[in-house]
């Protein structure tokens, strides 16, 4: 299994109890019960639908989509009763491959004439390897190759965090610029009471997201105002695409509808020193009075949005966008090297 301890993430020594795939196999050659017997683990199991599902012994579990790397749901402890578990995730059904929200990595391949970049093939995962402690650990690898580009995807579950992970290897003879990011959509009782905490003093620009096949809303969607009833008290964003402004607020009021990167204004990167957005943030939901950490490594961005009125299109409850990104600035990663990055979600609500 990749080895993740460049990434200071929480507890990430597992008691090893491995499985490697020797040889790349197609995704469609293995049944569940094949990887029930290859990969299956205490806390580990492999589902018909297509699913892996990990829980660890306090009862935290976790739903990762094997064919496309996307995990769909995320109950952790939160109480002390034994029954008291919270769905993290905000997701919304769909057929195998088509689930919206969610936790989902994007990866895309930029250049001069397509600034905009091509999605890196991240649709076709094989699980590669599995880690287990079955007490208090549990990780999945899934691996993919895009031409020159192999692409490791780990994700990892704790009693009391979560994380996903991904090592991008360019075997190539040129050099590759990569934007992407790690979106969550994370799910509020309600529109009121829904915050973020650790902004104060960052730099930020209104900015729609990367587009990815597991979003709620658009690009084009997220970037257009917010239509203001008669009985309506929200303000629109007051500034404008593309500039700059410095977040005042202790609190990030997330009722209305925005999209932002918080980070440091790429000319300012040209600088020796300049002042970087925070390694991690906390999301407040009063409505739950709950609150969850946000760790980002590797990434330089940190993406934020809401939906305002428009999550009444999918239903009831509310729910944000964020997650760590490199939009503004794409990473080199240079032949014969890799780059790495990861989110951690954390809490302390016991």
């Amino acid at each position: 299994m990749a080895s993740l301890l460049s990434f200071p993430l929480p507890n990430p020594k597992l008691n090893s109890i491995k499985a490697s795939s020797s040889t790349t196999t197609a995704p469609t050659q293995f049944t569940t019960q094949t990887l029930d017997e290859k990969f299956g683990r205490k806390g580990i199991k492999f589902t018909d639908s297509g699913n892996v599902e990990m829980t660890v012994r306090n009862g935290s579990s976790l739903s990762l989509q094997i064919s496309n790397g996307h995990v769909t749901s995320y109950k952790p402890k939160v109480y002390w009763q034994d029954d008291e578990f919270e769905e993290v995730l905000y997701t919304v059904p769909g057929e195998l491959d088509s689930m919206k929200g969610g936790i989902g990595l994007v990866l895309n391949e930029v250049s001069e004439t397509n600034s905009k970049g091509t999605p890196v093939c991240t649709s076709d995962w094989i699980v590669a390897d599995v880690d287990a402690d079955s007490i208090d650990a549990l990780q999945v690898e899934l691996n993919c190759t895009c031409g020159t580009l192999d692409v490791t995807y780990i994700v990892s579950l704790y009693p009391l965090s979560m994380a996903t992970a991904v090592i991008v290897k360019n075997n190539g003879k040129k050099a590759v610029n990569l934007t992407s990011a790690m979106l969550s959509y994370l799910k509020f009782k309600g529109r009121g009471g829904s915050a973020i905490r650790g902004f104060k003093g960052c730099s930020y620009c209104i900015h729609p997201p990367l587009s990815s096949r597991f979003e709620l809303l658009s690009p084009v969607e997220t970037m257009k105002p917010e239509p203001l009833g008669w009985f309506s008290f929200s303000e629109p964003e007051n500034v404008k695409p593309g500039s700059w402004t410095t977040e005042k607020q202790l609190y990030t009021v997330l009722k209305n509808k925005m999209s932002r990167v918080y980070t440091a204004p790429p000319m300012e990167r040209l600088k020796r020193s300049y002042r970087t957005p925070p390694s991690k943030y906390e999301t407040i939901d009063q409505g739950k009075g709950l609150e969850y950490r946000l760790i980002r490594m590797g990434y330089e961005d940190i993406y934020v949005s809401s939906p305002g009125s428009l999550s009444q299109k999918f239903g009831d409850g509310y729910f944000i966008c964020t997650g760590p990104a490199s939009m503004l600035v794409p990473v080199i990663v240079n032949p014969g090297e890799d780059w790495r990055g990861a989110q951690v979600i954390e809490h302390d609500n016991l």
